[in-house]
């Protein structure tokens, strides 16, 4: 009697068990974009909810349905989601369209821009230093696969840029004093002040924002591929799960100076579940 209750109880936990993985399998939200050359299918992070809320809410609403894939380069990404792009004149340079708002940036380190990584576009430079996302446009990323030395040499360049923009933002923020330092013609006294500045940016840059790629990440860029230059830039908020080769297909299409496809590819995006 002891042996059957011992093995019913195994029984039972295995079905528990078993029915939650299976449960958490479905709780994935995924999103279906047809296209005239095949389906793409993404999963959505939970950890980036404003994000994901937000993508569910167009999609829902309908708001993606015959929107073009606008930009596309090849071994880099396919980039659609701009409300300009309905209906728009063949050849107009899209890419510019946004809705009222913008979304808080959900940056989270393990979710990295390898192959089929879905994305937020949002607008660059010193006028987005928050890193907003747009309220609408997406990215899918091909990428290609890298050698372990052009990720060295990557690393490298992007440091030396990113830490020259914040040499040249602390400039400005000094600018006063330095024309003042200038005007008396104490070079002395300017050039310190430039060292400090460089030093200081050296040290704050170096401490914590420095661009450094893990290893896991440096497995994936050299065997499955992806675009590693914008890691930490942009919020990544899902990945493709079926399609990459739909994604493939639609690289290869001919685009104009703008990397507009010459011929509107359209979408169509449903929720699956």
């Amino acid at each position: 009697m002891k042996k059957l209750v011992v093995f019913v109880t195994v029984v039972v936990f295995i079905l528990i068990i078993s029915c939650g993985g299976s449960k958490k399998k479905t709780d994935d939200t995924v999103v279906s974009i047809k296209t005239e050359f095949g389906e793409i299918k993404v999963k959505l992070f939970d950890e980036t909810p404003l994000h994901k809320n937000n993508f569910m809410k167009l999609v829902q609403e309908g708001f993606y349905n015959d929107l073009l894939f606008h930009r596309v380069i090849k071994n880099f990404m396919i980039q659609g989601g701009d409300p300009d792009s309905k209906d728009a004149a063949q050849g107009a340079k899209l890419g510019g369209g946004s809705l009222d708002y913008t979304i808080p940036a959900e940056i989270i380190p393990k979710f990295y821009h390898k192959r089929g990584a879905l994305a937020a576009a949002r607008r660059g430079g010193s006028s987005n230093p928050e890193k907003r996302s747009s309220g609408s446009q997406f990215y899918i990323v091909q990428g290609e696969v890298y050698r372990p030395g052009e990720l060295d040499t990557l690393e490298m360049r992007i440091n030396k840029q990113r830490k020259d923009l914040m040499v040249r933002e602390h400039l400005e923020a000094e600018k006063s004093v330095l024309n003042d330092l200038k005007a008396k013609n104490e070079r002395d006294a300017f050039n310190l002040l430039v060292a400090e500045i460089i030093e200081e940016v050296d040290s704050i840059y170096d401490a914590g924002q420095k661009f450094v790629l893990t290893d896991e990440q440096r497995e994936v860029y050299t065997t499955v591929g992806g675009y590693p230059s914008l890691d930490g830039e942009y919020t990544i908020f899902g990945e493709v799960i079926e399609g990459m080769d739909v994604v493939d297909k639609i690289v290869e299409v001919q685009t104009d100076g703008n990397n507009r496809p010459l011929e509107n590819i359209k979408m169509e995006v449903e929720l699956v579940k």
